[in-house]
């Protein structure tokens, strides 16, 4: 259930956010509250991630989720290869245009001739 990719995204959204409840998580990744708990607790159990929790202004428990180095270091290699599937994308959809292009202007001129 802990795909590279959710595991990056949470990562990521974690990195620049680490107070986000898992709520706020699941809306802003797109998956279900339960699939964010479960992948959460995998991180914490592959020590990419620690849990701090606290009482916020509410009296409420709050937590904050902090990358470990070892959750840094998966980060930054996930990055990496992250940015190559993109560009392994680009390089697909950019040719695919470009066939797209020349058949359109290929049609285009049979049209004309007819």
């Amino acid at each position: 259930m802990l795909d590279e990719n959710t595991h990056y995204l949470l990562l990521r959204a974690l990195e620049e956010n680490p107070d986000l409840s898992q709520r706020d998580l699941a809306k802003k990744l797109g998956i279900s509250l339960g699939k964010v708990n479960y992948c959460l607790n995998a991180l914490v159990e592959k020590g990419s991630l620690k849990i701090n929790n606290f009482r916020n202004n509410n009296n409420k428990l709050a937590y904050a989720y902090l990358l470990t180095p070892r959750g840094i270091e998966q980060k930054t290699r996930m990055t990496v290869e992250f940015l190559q599937n993109k560009m392994r994308e680009y390089e697909s959809l950019k040719a695919e245009i470009e066939a797209l292009q020349r058949e359109a202007e290929q049609q285009d001129q049979v049209s004309r001739q007819s």
